[in-house]
């Protein structure tokens, strides 16, 4: 806000009536003017800008106004999904039995624990003994096999095994009571291992591959060579001669009949193509015969088998080539092999091994029915009192 202007310190005189206004005198109003002008200006700038923050204090406010109101909706519906979610509680909570009834059912279901925790121990104990009584079983069942394989078939490597088997089972288990069935288990199983070993199979398959031979075996056959045979004298006649066709009969027929004086050899007649394979099909019998007994551990059918295959080559067949004479020297060699030999009796190790089973069911019988005598004690003991109940008569009595 400007000053006013200095007044001067003269006044002028005043001018006489009716005179006209001097002119020094307008400069001095138009400068109040402008003074007032400008703080009309002042004052207008100043409401406006009042007015401009006024207005944004409100729309601040309007928005604050709308976010509060959008919280309180928000909040509104967290308030009706917790009524929903406190009715569904509600209703959870009525259908629940009443605190009498939950303590009967905790105490049931105690019991029910209880009554499960000393079953479980049962089936643990019962089955426990159960997997040892089923392995004892298993070892006799080895054993009883064992002895099968030794007495029917000579099967030595099988039964090695079987027998160390159920001593591996007697060692499992760890029972001192177990010492005599061990021991014989044990001198069975040294007499199994210092037996000598049979090639069963290999004299099957040798036999075998004689078999295949058998089929190249051929027979003694008399051959008459031309040109050896002599002439008769009354056939030697000049070339040119009409005897000469005498001399080609007597060649042609030489083919086919021939006559040895003194032969060394019995003579026999030609065999046929069919008797042939008979005789080569009779000596494959025999050798499958030999195969039969060596895996049976038969050595009687084996040699007899053997010697009947021989006979057959040397009467029919002959000795005469180098092929035969070998397969006969071999059918030789192999009848003088051995396939059988006696066998330890593994009834000791059998019966030990039984007593020993039933020493131990008798010492499990004896167990359980203590164990019964102790329950029943127990139970006895255990029984609570009878509960007295006074009679109407006595309540009154004690009433004052």
């Amino acid at each position: 806000m400007t000053d006013a202007a200095p007044q001067p310190d003269t006044v002028p005189a005043a001018a006489p009536a009716g005179a006209a206004p001097q002119a020094p005198a307008s400069p001095a109003r138009a400068g109040g003017g402008r003074s007032l002008t400008f703080l009309a200006l002042l004052l207008g700038a100043g409401g406006l800008l009042l007015g401009g923050w006024s207005l944004s204090q409100l729309q601040g406010l309007q928005g604050i106004d709308h976010q509060q109101l959008e919280r309180l909706q928000g909040v509104q519906g967290q308030a009706e999904s917790l009524q929903g979610r406190v009715r569904q509680l509600d209703e959870q909570l009525g259908r629940l039995p009443a605190p009498a009834a939950l303590a009967e059912r905790e105490r049931l279901l105690a019991e029910l624990q209880a009554g499960q925790q000393q079953l479980a121990r049962r089936v643990d104990r019962v089955l426990g003994a159960s997997r040892q009584e089923w392995r004892l079983a298993e070892a006799e069942h080895l054993l009883r096999l064992a002895t099968l394989r030794l007495t029917a078939l000579q099967d030595v490597n099988s039964a090695r095994f079987l027998v160390d088997a159920a001593d591996q089972i007697l060692r499992d288990q760890d029972d001192p009571a177990a010492f005599a069935a061990r021991e014989q288990l044990a001198r069975g199983l040294e007499a199994l291992r210092q037996l000598p070993a049979v090639d069963r199979t290999g004299l099957f398959l040798q036999l075998a591959a004689l078999s295949e031979q058998s089929a190249a075996l051929n027979t003694r056959r008399p051959e008459f060579r031309a040109g050896t045979a002599e002439v008769p004298a009354a056939a030697q006649v000049a070339e040119g001669d009409g005897a000469s066709r005498w001399a080609d009969w007597w060649q042609r027929l030489s083919g086919f009949v021939r006559l040895e004086v003194g032969a060394a050899d019995e003579v026999r007649p030609l065999l046929a193509g069919e008797t042939l394979e008979q005789l080569r099909l009779a000596l494959r019998l025999t050798l499958e015969q030999a195969q039969w007994a060596a895996l049976n551990a038969r050595p009687e059918v084996y040699r007899a088998a053997l010697e009947q295959a021989r006979a057959l080559l040397q009467r029919y067949f002959g000795l005469d080539e180098a092929h035969n004479l070998a397969f006969y020297e071999r059918l030789g060699e192999l009848a003088q092999q051995p396939v059988a030999q006696a066998m330890p009796d593994l009834t000791p190790a059998l019966n030990a091994l039984q007593a020993y089973l039933d020493q131990r069911a008798r010492a499990e019988l004896e167990a359980a029915g203590a164990a019964n005598t102790e329950a029943a004690t127990g139970n006895a003991a255990a029984a609570p009192e009878p509960v007295v109940v006074p009679s109407e008569a006595e309540l009154q009595e004690v009433q004052p």
